[in-house]
């Protein structure tokens, strides 16, 4: 009976520190979100950066005319107490359950910036909450955007983990 519970115990431990990665669905709305279009040609692997801080609110947003609605968040950047905008992708792709994110919550958000509207924008790549907890919505190398992937290649992003 031991062995079976402690079998249950790691196989739960290793669930819980595999990462999120957004796209529950098979075909979500990502019109003007796709791969190549001219909000995804903002995202500049140059311009990578990372920023920890709380959560003040979740936002549904449309970056561009025409776009899907997306989810961004405000984040009080725990360093100098600014507010940054950081966007995450389309809203019927972007699951934040999956982390059980929600105002108030401490993170460390990685990234690149872009300009829009004359404001700086954090593009993530993936949302961390606490130590093993995270949500990946880009390709760190690249940026390329999960939600552009088929289902397979996201397999594929998540064993390389």
């Amino acid at each position: 009976m031991r062995a079976l519970f402690l079998s249950f115990l790691v196989a739960a431990l290793v669930a819980a520190a595999a990462p999120a990665f957004a796209g529950p669905k098979a075909n979500p709305d990502i019109k003007g979100w796709e791969k190549g279009s001219e909000y995804d040609r903002l995202f500049d692997p140059k311009e990578a950066d990372s920023l920890k801080g709380r959560v003040v609110k979740i936002m549904d947003i449309k970056p561009i005319d025409g776009m899907a609605t997306g989810i961004a968040l405000q984040i009080e950047d725990k360093k100098d107490k600014t507010m940054e905008i950081v966007h995450l992708g389309p809203k019927d792709f972007v699951d934040l359950g999956s982390i059980g994110l929600k105002e108030g919550d401490q993170v460390k958000v990685a990234g690149a910036w872009a300009e829009m509207d004359g404001h700086d924008v954090l593009l993530a790549v993936k949302v961390k909450k606490g130590e093993d907890i995270q949500l990946k919505v880009r390709r760190t190398k690249d940026g390329f955007p999960f939600w552009s992937m088929t289902p397979e290649q996201r397999k594929a992003e998540s064993s390389e983990d």
